[in-house]
């Protein structure tokens, strides 16, 4: 009899193997070498399965490496890394899956069922991301752990901004919240799925205590929550936030909702790979289930703790559809340093500085665009959070600029962000002040899970 969800998983095994509730106690004290002992004994079973399909066998043997050259954790350098580019050919080639799922190593009736969602496809054709039951419930679990850990418990009532649709957020968040957490959840989704107002309208009225989503939204719903004549940590008494910010964003958006907020860092392929603890030093990562390389994204190199590099990221529990290993991001961040506060024998991270393929170099120094608004609106507070960079070749090469929404300005303003950002970056980038609201077509705010921070303008 072909399996159902429920039953195509071991669900004692994984809440044993992946603990959420006891996860503190079960890993404070554990040795590194414990950890890497459970990290290699897993890898070894995602190789086996990797083996098994086409994609592997085709993009490592293209390298010239066969099934025994990789015992273990330890000769992991030795495969080459592969990213989104990678996938999307394999979809195109193979449509509409790609060869790359291990669908095709089950019987016909002993296939588990195939949870599927895929990227926004906003630069192109959507991305198809795919779980089985193990690995679905692994990555929720593994959310739910960080959920945990920062403080949203049964009792709460959760709004939700992640999008729906055939992207994986709101799916995975709800999933989430009330497998694991058993939080109410209100799954409002986008501004373009639930209007911003009626969104501040079921927090008011349904007691939300909890919001979860991106920090560009979240900045914009205490906007609409003030216009509507709700007061934040009043009328709206949220007591914590937990979502993603990047680079000094976090407590722009605990001052707007007297909150506190916690980061926590993933993608679609992976599920959550670290986050924020009580302790708010880092993010910490989920090393028993997700082993994690920062690399030079030209040299491939490996860089120094303390480093900025991009995130390659190897799954230890993904052995039932989609195995991944050395899956290269193109999320630049860096380890932290020091010993974990948490007593734990998992490294930190900071949060997402940046893309790699989304990095602009100006006149050498490489910037980030993902940081600049966050940046300023640390050090202006006539800015409302909201901005776009544009981009444009002049006489030969790469000019920004950053057309920035403020809510009041004055004669030098511009020029003093431009100082602002020359000292922080180092490097000239033009400011161009507008009104709020007027880069809203650009960035998609209302209707995009992740608004637009770049557009390259034609030469």
């Amino acid at each position: 009899m072909t399996p159902t969800y429920f039953e195509a998983m071991d669900y004692p095994a994984l809440r044993r193997d992946f603990p959420v509730e006891s996860f503190l106690d079960d890993w404070r004290g554990v040795s590194a070498d414990e950890l890497r002992a459970r990290q290699d004994r897993r890898f070894r079973q995602i190789l086996t399965f990797a083996w098994q399909i086409p994609f592997y066998q085709r993009h490592w043997g293209a390298q010239g490496i066969e099934p025994g050259d990789i015992k273990g954790l330890d000769d992991l350098a030795k495969l080459p890394v592969y990213s989104k580019s990678d996938l999307m050919a394999s979809v195109e080639a193979h449509p509409p899956l790609g060869d790359f799922h291990g669908l095709d190593t089950y019987p016909p009736d002993a296939r588990p069922p195939l949870i599927f969602q895929t990227t926004s496809g906003t630069t192109g054709r959507p991305q198809p991301l795919l779980w089985g039951p193990k690995s679905r419930e692994v990555q929720n679990a593994l959310l739910a752990r960080l959920y945990h850990l920062q403080g949203i418990r049964r009792s709460d009532v959760v709004h939700s901004v992640y999008g729906f649709g055939m992207v994986n957020g709101g799916h995975y968040i709800r999933e989430t919240l009330t497998h694991w957490i058993g939080a109410q959840v209100l799954s409002a989704g986008t501004g373009a799925e639930t209007s911003s107002v009626q969104q501040v309208r079921l927090m008011a009225d349904f007691g939300a205590t909890v919001i979860v989503g991106f920090g560009d939204y979240l900045r914009r719903l205490a906007e609409v929550a003030v216009e509507q004549g709700l007061t934040p940590g009043e009328d709206l008494a949220i007591r914590l936030i937990s979502g993603h910010f990047g680079a000094d964003g976090a407590a722009e958006i605990s001052a707007l909702w007297n909150a506190p907020v916690f980061d926590w860092y993933g993608v679609g392929d992976t599920g959550c790979i670290a986050g924020q603890g009580p302790d708010r030093d880092g993010l910490h990562i989920l090393e028993d289930a997700q082993f994690v390389e920062l690399l030079d994204p030209e040299t491939l190199t490996p860089v120094a703790d303390g480093e900025d590099g991009d995130l390659v990221c190897t799954c230890l529990y993904k052995d039932d559809i989609f195995p991944i290993i050395r899956f290269q991001t193109h999320d630049v961040t860096r380890i932290v340093s020091g010993s974990n506060p948490l007593d734990l024998p998992f490294r930190r991270m900071a949060g997402l500085l940046g893309r790699s393929d989304n990095m602009v170099k100006l006149r050498g120094i490489n910037v980030y665009p993902q940081g600049i608004g966050a940046l300023l609106a640390g050090r202006f507070p006539q800015t409302n959070g909201e901005y776009i960079c544009l981009t444009r070749h002049v006489d030969g090469r790469e000019e920004m600029e950053v057309v920035v929404e403020v809510t009041s300005r004055t004669d030098d303003l511009s020029s003093e962000m431009e100082s602002a950002l020359k000292d922080r970056l180092g490097v000239q980038i033009g400011v161009r002040l507008v009104d709020p609201g007027q880069t809203a077509d650009m960035t998609g705010l209302e209707s995009r899970q992740k608004p637009i921070r770049l557009i390259r303008e034609a030469p």
